[in-house]
C-alpha cells in the first residue's frame, strides 16, 4: 500500500494527465502496452502490476511531446511473461511522483480455439460522443475483450494546442485502462503527419501505430491507413511500403499452419471501399475510391484485388457517419452465396462500414434510394460487435444506442473453408 502525505498528492495531480490506455503487443497472449502521459517528467516511467498484488515492476520510457504551448510526456511500458488468461492489477506512475489509480486487464487466453468478442467502431468525438455511456457499461459487463476504434478521434486531436486531445484520451480511460484499445488513423489525424496519432498511441510493430497485425483466438486482424493514399503531400512512398507490408503479412497469414490455428483474417481502415453516401467529397461513392482502386490514373496499389486474393473474410471501414452492411461483394458486383443464404460461403470479401459512434459532425446523409450492393444502413448512433463462434462462424452486430442498445442488425458468416476467392 501507498499512503501520500497532502503535498506530495498535490504535486502528483499537477503532474500526471492519467489517459490511460492498453494496447495488445506483437505476442498478445502474454504481453501488454501501457501507455500514459504527464505534464512534465516526472522522473520515472512505471507499471507496478500483479495477480491481485503488486508483485511485479517494469520500467518503461517516456518521449517529450509539444502542440504548441501543451507541453507533456507520453510513457510507454511493454509487460511481458504475463500469465494467459489472467487478470491482473496494475498502476502507472513513479516513485519520484506517486502512482495513479488502480486498474486492472485480462490477459488474452492461449491458442485459438475460443471466442473472442470485440467492439468495432470509428468517428468518435470529444463532443457528442453518444455511445461512450453504453460501451463504459458494456466494459463494466465484460461484454466483450477488445476494442478497435477505427479512426477518427476527438475531432481533432491537435485543436486547442492538443487540449482536445487530452480531453478525448481521458474521456475514454475508463474502457481503454481495462481493455485493449487497437487503433487505426483517419482523416481527422492527418495534421502535421498524423503526430497527434502517431504520439498518443502504442500499436504493435514498426510503423508508428499506421500499419500492424495481431492474433486473437481463430482472428488475425490487421490494422492499416487507408489514409496514405489521401495525404500524398506526405510522401508516395508511405503507399508502396504499406502496400507491400500488407502483402507479406497476408502471405504468412495464408501459409497453411497459420490459416489452420486462425482462419478468420479481418481488415480495419478508416474510409470504405463502398458506401451510399451523398457526399461529393467521400470517393467511396464513386467507382473511383483510392482504397479499392490505387492512387489516381496509375490505378496502381489498390487493395480490393489484394484483400479478395488473400481470401479477407471481413473488411470493416468507417469514415461515413452511419453503419452499413454491404452483400459479398467484388467490382460492384455481388457474390453472395446463395439467394436464401447469402453469407454462407461467399464469393467476395464481405463490408462493413461503422462510423457512427458519435461526434460534433453528427450523422451522413444517405442516397435516398439504397443501392443493390447494400444489404442494410442505418444512420442511428451506435457501433458494432464481433463475435467468433468457431473457425467457420463469426456473427457481426450493430447495436444502435438511439435506440436503448437494441440490436438492429445481425449476421453470420460461414465458411466452411478459408481461402482466395474463386474469380482467381
Amino acid at each position: 500500500m501507498y499512503t501520500f502525505h497532502m503535498d506530495v498528492c498535490h504535486k502528483f495531480l499537477i503532474f500526471i494527465k492519467s489517459l490511460i490506455f492498453l494496447a495488445f503487443c506483437v505476442d498478445g497472449i502474454t504481453e501488454m502496452f501501457v501507455t500514459w502521459s504527464t505534464v512534465e517528467d516526472p522522473n520515472g516511467t512505471v507499471v507496478e502490476y500483479g495477480l491481485g498484488v503488486f508483485e511485479q515492476r517494469t520500467v518503461g520510457n517516456r518521449t517529450l511531446f509539444k502542440t504548441g504551448m501543451n507541453i507533456q510526456y507520453i510513457h510507454r511500458v511493454h509487460l511481458k511473461n504475463l500469465v494467459a488468461g489472467s487478470r491482473y492489477v496494475y498502476h502507472c506512475g513513479s516513485d519520484a511522483f506517486g502512482w495513479s489509480d488502480l486498474f486492472s486487464f485480462t490477459v488474452m487466453k492461449e491458442g485459438s480455439n475460443w471466442s473472442p468478442r470485440v467492439v468495432v467502431y470509428g468517428d468518435l468525438g470529444n463532443e457528442n460522443a453518444q455511445s461512450l455511456a453504453r460501451l463504459q457499461e458494456e466494459a463494466v459487463l465484460g461484454k466483450f475483450d477488445a476494442i478497435v476504434h477505427n479512426g477518427d478521434f476527438a475531432y481533432d486531436m491537435d485543436m486547442d494546442d492538443g487540449h482536445i486531445g487530452d480531453a478525448f484520451m481521458e474521456q475514454i480511460q475508463p474502457i481503454a485502462a481495462y481493455y485493449p484499445y487497437m487503433t487505426s488513423p483517419g482523416n481527422h489525424e492527418q495534421s502535421g503527419n498524423f503526430s497527434q496519432y502517431k504520439n498518443r498511441f502504442t500499436m504493435p510493430g514498426n510503423f508508428d501505430s499506421i500499419m500492424y497485425s495481431w492474433n486473437m483466438g481463430p482472428i488475425h486482424f490487421i490494422g492499416f491507413s487507408t489514409e496514405v493514399y489521401y495525404f500524398l503531400q506526405y510522401g508516395l512512398k508511405q503507399v508502396v511500403n504499406q502496400y507491400e507490408w500488407l502483402k507479406q503479412d497476408l502471405m504468412e497469414a495464408n501459409k497453411a499452419e497459420n490459416r489452420k490455428a486462425r482462419p478468420w483474417i479481418i481488415t480495419y481502415g478508416h474510409r470504405p471501399m463502398y458506401c451510399s453516401d451523398k457526399s461529393i467529397w467521400d470517393d467511396c461513392s464513386t467507382r473511383n475510391a483510392l482504397v479499392r482502386v490505387g492512387i489516381p490514373t496509375l490505378h496502381m496499389f489498390g487493395l480490393e484485388d489484394l484483400f479478395n486474393e488473400n481470401g479477407v473474410d471481413l473488411a470493416i471501414w468507417a469514415h461515413e457517419h452511419a453503419y452499413e452492411r454491404l452483400w459479398p461483394l467484388y467490382n460492384y458486383t455481388v457474390l453472395n452465396g446463395s439467394l436464401e443464404e447469402p453469407y454462407t460461403n461467399p464469393k467476395a470479401m464481405v463490408h462493413i462500414t461503422t462510423g457512427s459512434a458519435g461526434c460534433k459532425e453528427n450523422h451522413s446523409s444517405l442516397t435516398d434510394e439504397m443501392p443493390a450492393f447494400v444489404g442494410f444502413r442505418s444512420t442511428d448512433y451506435g457501433y458494432s460487435r464481433i463475435h467468433a463462434l468457431d473457425k467457420t462462424k463469426l456473427i457481426v452486430e450493430q447495436i444502435s444506442d438511439d435506440q436503448n442498445g437494441k440490436i438492429i442488425d445481425s449476421f453470420t458468416i460461414i465458411r466452411d473453408k478459408h481461402e482466395p476467392y474463386t474469380f482467381y
